[in-house]
């Protein structure tokens, strides 16, 4: 069946779906996006995306007129129209269809595209590997851009070295996050270890969650910046994210991380998670 798309208040099948030559997010990156996870067709930390989003627009002065009640309409019938179990939506809005200036334009209506597609999810996962790479994108991460450029270079290198995940190092020796999800540590006093929310990194609502299960479970969560070497000294590294949902990582450049097998938190919390979600 062919996939389908909502595309600016039409549904259309996925190979028809097409905006502009002159939006904005194809001329200058001007917009944002998320990605929500399905799982048994619910969605997953709706209300935490589309609060995020909110405020990713709210930082570009970009004004969207669309309701939290009408988005999750939207990505209820994709889900049901595209028959996903599993899987997951993504959602961008730049600002618009105009002429290629700089500056903002006025009476401009945003321009809204929304897919799905399935994927599968599995309660355990393999351990990959990660590497590091410099963190060479702008000083506003926190904002979720589809900006995207410097990502997808430290994504591309991690493919290039057969890994899974590209972690991003700032001048100062301190770690960030990965190309495309926030990283963790289990040190060695057993402590979850993840960087504060800022404007260095894109918090992610994943992250949120997970933080909020691991305190249930009474895990000691400290949230501060950590360096490579903290890194490869730890107990457990793992990401997360809507796609990676908790990942472990048991290789970080050439070193393996303690014995180079899954961890059990990483594997308790991603099960947690899982079972929170359903």
């Amino acid at each position: 069946m062919s996939r389908i798309a909502y595309v600016n208040g039409r549904y259309l099948p996925h190979k028809n779906a097409s905006v502009h030559i002159e939006d904005r997010g194809y001329q200058f990156g001007d917009g944002v996006y998320e990605v929500v996870l399905v799982l048994n067709k619910n969605l997953i930390d709706f209300e935490g995306h589309y609060t995020r989003l909110k405020r990713s627009l709210s930082e570009i002065s970009l004004d969207f007129p669309i309701s939290e009640t009408v988005i999750k309409q939207i990505f209820k019938r994709l889900v049901r129209s595209n028959h996903i179990t599993n899987g997951l939506i993504y959602l961008q809005v730049t600002r618009g269809v105009a002429d290629r200036a700089h500056q903002f334009p006025t009476n401009v209506p945003p321009a809204l595209v929304v897919t799905a597609k399935p994927t599968l999810i599995t309660k355990t996962v393999a351990g990959k590997k990660a590497i590091t790479t410099a963190d060479q994108r702008w000083d506003r991460r926190d904002i979720k851009t589809i900006q995207l450029l410097p990502n997808c270079i430290a994504k591309q290198e991690a493919v290039k070295h057969d890994a899974f995940e590209a972690i991003m190092v700032m001048q100062d020796g301190t770690i960030t996050e990965g190309a495309s999800s926030n990283l963790w540590m289990v040190d060695k006093d057993n402590q979850l270890v993840t960087r504060q929310a800022s404007n260095a990194i894109l918090n992610g609502i994943t992250k949120l969650s997970l933080t909020n299960i691991a305190s249930i479970r009474q895990y000691k969560i400290v949230e501060r910046p950590f360096t490579v070497e903290e890194a490869r000294e730890a107990k457990e590294l793992f990401v997360t994210s809507a796609t990676a949902i908790v990942t472990p990582i048991i290789q970080l450049n050439d070193d393996l991380i303690a014995d180079g097998n899954v961890g059990p938190v990483a594997l308790a919390l991603r099960s947690a998670y899982l079972e929170n979600t359903r």
